[in-house]
Parts: C-alpha cells; structure tokens; sequence
C-alpha cells in the first residue's frame, strides 16, 4: 500500500489520512521505515498469543473512533488481512465507500488460504471502488455479480513497491555465505499447513539438501510459535540458515539474488516472478491462477515428493528453469498506484 499511499500524497486533489493496526507490528515499522510513510494512527492491536476475535474486534471498535473523528469521502484496504476485512466493516457500517485495492484474487475454497479467502470475499462483497490486478481478477468480480463500472484492472501495487527496493548494490552477511552456492529461498507459514502438512515440507528441504550438495536454503521464519516448533526438523541441516523476518528490501533483494523460491506465501508469488525467479507454491490452491497459466509458478502443495520432484527438475534440467525464469509478471508493470490515483481523482 506504501507506493499508493505516497502518490496520493504527492497531489493536491487529496487529503491523505494513513491509519495502520499493529496486526504484525515487526514486519509494519521496517516497511514503514522503507517508504518513508508516517501514519497518522496507529492503533497497536498486535498482542501476545493475539487471535482472529481480539484483532477483529479490537480494530473495529478503533475505526469506528477514526471514521466518527475524520469522516473521509472514501475508505481504501488492501488485500486480504484481517485488518482489512475489519477497516472494511467499519466503514460499511457507517455509510462511507470502500475501495478494495487487489480486488477479485479467489480460490473459491474458504478454507484455503484461511482467513483470507473469506476476508477477501467479504470487502469486494460492500466494496464500491474494485481495483483488480489482473482480467482474471475482473472475470471474478463480474461472475458474481459486481457491478462492471466499479472494477478497474491496475495491476498489482506490489509491483510498483519492488521498483523502489530493489538496488543492484545490495550486499548482505547471508547472501555473502550462500555465494558460490545455488541459492533457494523458502517461507512457509500458512495457518492451513500446520502441522504435518508443514513437516512434510521441511521433510522434502533436508531431502533436497541431501541430494544436491551445491545448495543452500536460507529460511526467514515467521513469528507463529507454531511455525518455529514444525522447523525442528530442519535442524541440524549445515547448509540451511533459519534467519529472524527480514524487511522487505532485504526479502524482496534477497528473491533476486537467489537461484528458486519455495513459498506459500501470496505476495511472493507475484514478486518473483517479476525477478525472473522460478517458484514452487506450497498449497494445494493458489488465488494467483495467471502465474501458473503463464508457467512462472508451480502449484505443487505440501506432499514431499512432489516438491522434491519439482525442484529437482529445476535444479537439474537447465531447459525446464529456463522456460520458468523468464521475469514475466502478469500482475502489474509498476504503474497500478499512478492508475488507481487517477481513477479516483476522476
């Protein structure tokens, strides 16, 4: 949202009010500190062993304070967070426009990725203003029954924030001892993989690690104390890193510099390919059906023999990397906060 947010502050047609929860205050101020965003609130929800019920209920009863306080003409959310289904329903409940920003991304399974496929239904569902990244996203939003005059293909705003991020003299202590090496860079989170499904994927690293010796994995964990117990399996691997998060232009330099990406992240899946990187997604479903159709993603879930097989195959046919490496992004060439400014300008 960073890169939206700056061009709207860079015309006079808006007053620009930035609002952001806390829902994951560690990677919030790195991303803030980047861009050189100031907000104007911060309601701080983030809490220990925080659940879906205290981060809905707290951000909602705080909108409610902002919208009463600042009456804006116009309430924008990005994506599929729960805060942006809360800041989404606040504003409902008081009768002022929402504009969802990455509108129409579906898998049409609730469940997965879970919370956000309902959260993302919910805000196009009260929704006045729908920027969708891509066609397919608009097919989305007109088959169920959105109006066709509030949808507005822009790409996808996380393309523009890799403009600003990247730099071709990036150096960093990890990437210094992963050099020499073909480098993957993993993330793995997802509430829906809990469990074994996540064993299974560290299962299929340590196998990779094992079989390809010119290697080297470097794992930025994610806080969810679930996550960092399931990543005991990958101890004692000699040529994997398990770092602490790392900001986004360290992440977003670090995709392009390295050899593959396995993720299950959603952002990632739109970033890489853009760096010309190939990546292996770890879900069964993926609301980024374009990546795949374009052959720059492969949905390859979280059974261990098909992710081995896969990076196998990109780690030993040069043809096979090479047809998936070829920087083509079908999200957004940059330019999605310039349209969608416009559009509301307009």
């Amino acid at each position: 949202m960073c890169p939206l947010v700056l061009e709207l502050m860079s015309r006079k047609s808006f007053e620009v009010v930035v609002c952001v929860t806390g829902q994951h205050r560690w990677m919030l101020e790195q991303v803030l500190g980047i861009f050189g965003v100031v907000p104007d609130y911060d309601f701080a929800v983030m809490r220990e062993g925080q659940t879906l019920f205290d981060i809905t209920t707290s951000i909602i009863a705080r909108m409610k304070e902002l919208l009463e306080k600042e009456r804006p003409d116009i309430v924008l959310v990005h994506g599929d967070t729960t805060t942006a289904f809360s800041a989404a329903m606040a504003a409902f409940y008081m009768n002022i426009p929402v504009g969802h920003v990455e509108a129409g991304l579906r898998t049409y399974n609730i469940h997965a990725p879970y919370p956000e496929e309902f959260n993302r239904q919910a805000v196009d569902s009260i929704s006045c203003y729908h920027f969708a990244p891509t066609e397919t996203c608009r097919d989305n939003l007109i088959r169920e029954g959105k109006t066709e005059s509030s949808i507005y293909v822009t790409g996808n705003t996380v393309i523009d924030a890799l403009k600003a991020t990247i730099t071709p003299d990036f150096r960093h202590p990890e990437l210094d001892w992963a050099a020499g090496s073909r480098l993957i860079i993993l993330t793995a989170h997802r509430r829906e993989s809990f469990g074994e499904p996540l064993r299974r994927i560290f299962r299929a690293v340590r196998r990779i690690l094992t079989e390809y010796r010119d290697v080297k994995v470097i794992y930025p964990i994610h806080m969810n104390p679930e996550v960092r117990r399931a990543a005991g399996e990958l101890s004692d691997c000699d040529r994997l890193h398990i770092i602490e998060p790392l900001d986004v232009l360290d992440f977003h330099n670090f995709m392009a510099r390295c050899y593959m990406i396995l993720t299950d992240s959603g952002g990632v899946q739109e970033e890489a390919p853009a760096l010309g990187r190939p990546v292996l997604v770890l879900r069964e479903t993926t609301e980024r059906p374009e990546g795949v159709e374009a052959g720059v993603l492969r949905l390859v879930g979280t059974d261990g023999e098909a992710i081995f097989r896969n990076a196998a195959e990109l780690l030993e046919s040069r043809a096979a990397y090479e047809e998936m490496a070829r920087a083509v992004s079908p999200f957004g060439d940059g330019f999605a906060s310039r349209r969608i400014a416009d559009i509301l300008e307009r």
